[in-house]
């Protein structure tokens, strides 16, 4: 079968250099051109890359003598999987989906436009439709999807399972972030040793909103939104990898405590498509009364599951939980090659 062909767009950052990663000998795709800033255009992508390669695997072979581009739309690919920072994300997709390219996004610039989907495959993928919707509107031959913030993704595949079985009524959520959620260099070495800083630019507001798009039901042309309310606080903290959240829910229905972890177990709704990228359990529930942590956990399934522990009754609402996820790999380059491979096999690519 021949690969389709694939741009990576902001090639040279973190999440850009994941993507590389990732789509090493990937069996549907094969990454065709790296694109970033003018200033890195015309070099070899491994001269490009001299000292600031940080993945802890080696620079993929296939990638080394890759040429960067600027990012404009005249890739030789069809699908670009965009890793741009959201500051110059929303011309630059909008560029490429008018010329024609399909547009697997990881920047927030296009998440809440209503005709453009807000991807999570394994709760919300019948939302791909609003494709054709998106092309109709903005007469696009090509199109974007997005893919949420990186705690947003692992706090939706945690309560998913809850809202089908019990229904959700609210939710509370403190976060504990990674400090290259920040991107490199990121947030000052001075700022964050021996410090918690209780403040993310813009990170509440997507943890209270994205969720309810995601959650919520295509009809038509539109997603009407889920109804529960969320209330998010949001804090960096010094660990490298890995977003920790603490999580209350109030419940619809009443749930037995073996009951919820018996929902998070069952949780795999995409266990039939058999998508390269996903995880064999999308929810891995730990027992232990200390689990789970960034050190120990983050890279459960390949960096691609959302680990839960810690269930027990709460005081206010109905429980609590704790959530840990990699925000680099499912939190942001692994979503946005997940998210390909379902535009893939609902017919969207190739």
């Amino acid at each position: 079968m021949a690969k389709i062909s694939v741009g990576i767009l902001g090639a040279t950052g973190m999440v850009g250099q994941s993507i590389i990663q990732l789509l090493e000998k990937h069996p549907w795709f094969e990454v065709t051109e790296v694109a970033a800033s003018e200033k890195s255009a015309g070099k070899l992508y491994e001269e490009a890359m001299a000292n600031r390669w940080n993945i802890s695997q080696e620079m993929p072979e296939y990638a080394r003598r890759l040429k960067l581009k600027e990012c404009k739309p005249d890739l030789d690919c069809e699908i670009v999987l965009s890793a741009l920072d959201s500051s110059v994300a929303l011309e630059v997709e909008r560029a490429f989906a008018g010329k024609g390219y399909a547009v697997s996004s990881n920047a927030k610039s296009h998440r809440m436009d209503r005709d453009i989907p807000l991807l999570i495959p394994e709760i919300n993928a019948d939302h791909v439709d609003l494709i054709k919707a998106q092309q109709r509107n903005r007469k696009w031959k090509g199109f974007i999807v997005t893919d949420p913030n990186c705690s947003t993704i692992h706090m939706c595949i945690a309560l998913k399972p809850l809202l089908d079985k019990f229904g959700l009524e609210k939710v509370m959520v403190t976060t504990m972030q990674a400090v290259s959620g920040a991107g490199y260099p990121g947030v000052p070495s001075m700022d964050m040793i021996d410090n918690v800083v209780p403040f993310i630019r813009e990170e509440e507001e997507k943890l209270e909103t994205e969720p309810l798009k995601i959650m919520g039901r295509l009809s038509g042309d539109r997603i009407k939104e889920a109804d529960f309310a969320i209330s998010a606080q949001c804090n960096r903290v010094a660990v490298r990898y890995g977003h920790t959240e603490c999580v209350s829910v109030k419940l619809s229905e009443n749930a037995d405590k073996e009951d919820i972890i018996s929902s998070f177990g069952k949780f795999n709704p995409l266990a039939d498509m058999k998508l390269p990228s996903a995880p064999k359990r999308p929810i891995v529930y730990l027992e232990g009364e200390n689990r789970p942590q960034p050190k120990l956990d983050a890279n459960i399934e390949g960096g691609m599951a959302s680990v839960v522990g810690r269930l027990r009754k709460c005081g206010i609402l109905d429980y609590k939980f704790v959530v840990l996820g990699h925000n680099v790999m499912r939190g942001a380059a692994g979503a946005a090659v997940l998210n390909a491979e379902l535009l893939k096999i609902r017919g969207y690519l190739g």
